[in-house]
């Protein structure tokens, strides 16, 4: 498969940069390099009493990066405006634009922002979401899983037809899963081509070749269940929907699932048993998503510590800390507990990049008739407890164990009715 150039590592923080003498132009083109120099999701242009501050999402966390004053702001919001396609006479309601900003003037470095402005008591507020065109997609054994995960989300996958949703709050990696698992099933196939994957999102994250993706456009009224139905007419085996919203397009894709393809969807809900009542709430019969439904995967994202900065508490005089998952650690491991250490070189953060923490929730026989039947999120998290899956608390206590994380990002991450000892 043809891949786009892998985009820079991302570095860490940097000190506040000083635009307030630049024209708006010269200061908007370096706030932008310098947030996907960092490797941010997102960056920010706030209205605020008196000033103007732009931050960006780094490792899921807002950072400032610069403050300026409310007509510097204002100048940089309009010129943004302007090369964003957005009606700039209309500033009483919310709006949307899109801006293909080429780095340097080269055709083939090419940022892809996604712009959404909101009226505040202070002027517009700006959020601008940075997709870089040729960022590396991670492999499905890299996102995060641990191996016994691993190993039951591939047969997941790789049936022939059925639902699979991905779940989980914004910012958490759910799209990232998806590429990983169209591009496992893609390049898994001897013969190239023989099986159709079709996407539809909103926006396209990732351009792939051998892909056939479309992508929503609210301004004509083109959405996911218009698409959806669209594509079903392409003969696809594989389909990949960026998000279930409504009831169209949630029945719409269980019955293609139920057709006899392989669907994968994600979906806002807090676990995975939780999202059984989504798909419910969304207007699919029990009985029709029991008999399509794969299975359903949860997922978070975590800062991982830095190796060389992270400092280490001796537990020896603790052994029962990991005594709940002592049965999946490798000799020598959960001796120890790792706190983050601030250095210049990490941004003084103690963390260097994310890794996901996972639960994943297979559709057994008795899952599936539970489902049926109507029972509770709560009855079917205990029989998927029974039946062995992985929870998000053990899976991340598994991570605290081998220092890839720490217990403060842990709380941080996950809500604490998901950490409780069921």
């Amino acid at each position: 498969m043809k891949t786009a150039p892998v985009a820079p590592a991302p570095s860490a923080p940097s000190v506040m940069l000083d635009v307030s003498t630049m024209p708006a132009e010269q200061a908007v083109g370096k706030l932008i390099e310098h947030a996907v120099a960092m490797g941010s999701s997102d960056l920010f242009f706030c209205a605020a009493d008196g000033h103007f501050a732009i931050q960006v999402r780094h490792l899921g966390l807002v950072r400032p990066i610069s403050i300026v004053t409310p007509e510097e702001g204002k100048r940089m919001v309009a010129y943004i405006r302007t090369n964003s396609g957005a009606d700039v006479n209309e500033r009483r309601k919310p709006s949307d634009g899109r801006w293909i900003y080429r780095r340097d003037n080269d055709e083939d470095d090419v940022v892809d922002l996604r712009i959404n402005f909101i009226p505040t008591i202070y002027g517009d507020d700006v959020a601008v979401r940075l997709l870089v065109r040729g960022q590396a997609i991670h492999k499905l054994d890299q996102i995060g899983m641990l191996p016994q995960q691993y190993s039951n989300y591939l047969q997941m996958i790789e049936a022939p037809s059925g639902l699979i949703l991905i779940t989980g709050p914004t910012g958490s990696g759910k799209t990232g899963s998806l590429y990983a698992s169209l591009l496992h099933l893609h390049e898994g196939t001897s013969d190239v081509g023989r099986r159709k994957i079709n996407t539809i999102e909103d926006p396209v994250e990732y351009a792939v070749d051998g892909f056939h993706q479309s992508q929503v456009n609210s301004a004509i009224g083109l959405g996911f269940a218009e698409l959806l139905r669209a594509v079903l007419r392409q003969s696809p085996d594989v389909i990949m929907v960026g998000e279930v919203r409504d009831e169209e397009t949630a029945v719409t894709a269980v019955r293609a699932a139920n057709s006899g393809l392989l669907v994968f969807a994600t979906l806002h809900a807090p676990d995975t048993a939780s999202a059984v009542q989504s798909m419910r709430a969304l207007g699919v019969p029990s009985h029709f998503l029991a008999s399509s439904l794969r299975g359903i995967m949860s997922q978070r994202l975590l800062r991982t510590l830095d190796p060389e900065s992270r400092v280490s508490f001796d537990l020896t005089d603790a052994p029962e800390t990991f005594e709940e998952i002592r049965e999946f650690l490798l000799p020598g491991e959960g001796t120890k507990l790792y706190a983050h250490g601030p250095t210049p070189a990490n941004g003084m953060t103690g963390y260097t990049g994310r890794t996901g923490v996972f639960e994943i929730l297979n559709a057994t026989r008795t899952i599936k008739q539970l489902i049926a039947d109507g029972a509770s999120a709560a009855q079917l998290r205990s029989q998927a407890i029974a039946d062995k899956m992985l929870q998000f608390r053990q899976a991340a206590l598994i991570k605290v164990a081998r220092g890839v994380t720490s217990t403060e990002e842990i709380f941080r991450m996950i809500p604490n009715e998901q950490l409780l000892s069921d």
